[in-house]
């Protein structure tokens, strides 16, 4: 099978492909998604063989694992080998894809949409308050866009590293659109950050009283604790790989409404799908920002 190796670079290789064993899905993998945690795993060499998001298809089944998973789409995320044909995956962490969704689709919603609606939930959105959105044209932050306009977002101002995307999240349901070389006057109620770095104590600068800001970037950043005291502000964080482990009942709810949200048109993933050979332009997408939603490769 053909996979792709990490050294600094990407390498295409050949190997055998892997067999199930307890407690493991072989997955024949359609897509796999390519973002910024790639790109810094390349930047720091911390490994050949990263795992990420995959969909596609389960040929086998470990010996402990129900049969009825054979022939089942899926989609979720692998700690290791996600950019190959084969894929091994654990039950717990992919889900099943529904009938006439979009395989991209499905790979766009199976972690980034989990992220978006998980990062909502932690901030306690309710509706009719107003929400800023930091990395906003991001694979999940596209998606937060559009979940925060279904779930009933009074204003919704998306932040974003350019001018030039700012007619792609307006499409994804924004109303206002600043970037991060601008100034920010307008407060909101709940902000959502994934870039981190300085934007986080940004970010707690325009909350209104009683605001609450979510973390759920790996950017690093720190907030004056005492920027925080007088208007009642907050700070969390966010982990869906945390929660997946700890409160698995609240990862289905949450898959399940996605899934309807999807069906139902509220939500709308935007792709970029490239081909195999092309992983060098995905991650440059990514590395360089320029990336409008999720961007992924086809691994068949």
């Amino acid at each position: 099978m053909r996979k792709l190796r990490f050294s600094g670079v990407a390498e295409q290789i050949v190997e055998a492909e892997p067999i199930a064993g307890p407690g493991q899905l072989l997955v024949r993998s359609e897509l796999a998604g390519v973002g910024v945690g790639l790109v810094r795993m390349i930047a720091s060499d911390a490994g050949a063989d990263p795992g990420g998001e995959i969909a596609g298809t389960v040929v086998a089944v470990g010996p402990d694992i129900a049969p009825e998973w054979l022939g089942r789409r899926v989609a979720g995320v692998v700690f290791e080998g996600a950019y190959a044909e084969y894929v091994l995956a654990a039950p717990a962490l992919v889900t099943e894809i529904p009938a006439g969704v979009l395989v991209a689709d499905a790979l766009a919603i199976a972690r980034g949409g989990l992220v978006a609606l998980g990062a909502l939930r932690a901030g306690r959105f309710q509706p009719g308050e107003s929400i800023m959105i930091t990395g906003a044209a991001s694979g999940s932050g596209h998606l937060a866009v559009q979940l925060a306009k279904a779930l009933g977002a009074s204003r919704i101002v998306a932040a974003v590293g350019s001018a030039a995307k700012a007619e792609f999240v307006r499409d994804c349901g924004a109303d206002v659109v600043v970037t991060y070389d601008e100034p920010w006057t307008e407060r909101v109620d709940v902000l959502l950050d994934g870039v981190g770095g300085e934007l986080v104590q940004r970010g707690v600068e325009v909350l209104a009283p009683h605001g609450r800001l979510v973390a759920y970037s790996a950017g690093r950043g720190a907030v004056d604790a005492n920027s925080l005291l007088a208007d009642l502000k907050t700070v969390t964080g966010f982990s869906v790989g945390l929660l997946s482990r700890t409160r698995p009942d609240l990862i289905d709810a949450y898959r399940a409404e996605l899934w309807k949200l999807l069906a139902t048109g509220l939500i709308r993933p935007r792709h970029t799908v490239l081909p195999f050979e092309g992983i060098d332009a995905a991650i440059d997408l990514i590395a360089t920002r320029r990336n409008l939603g999720r961007v992924m490769i086809r691994t068949t």
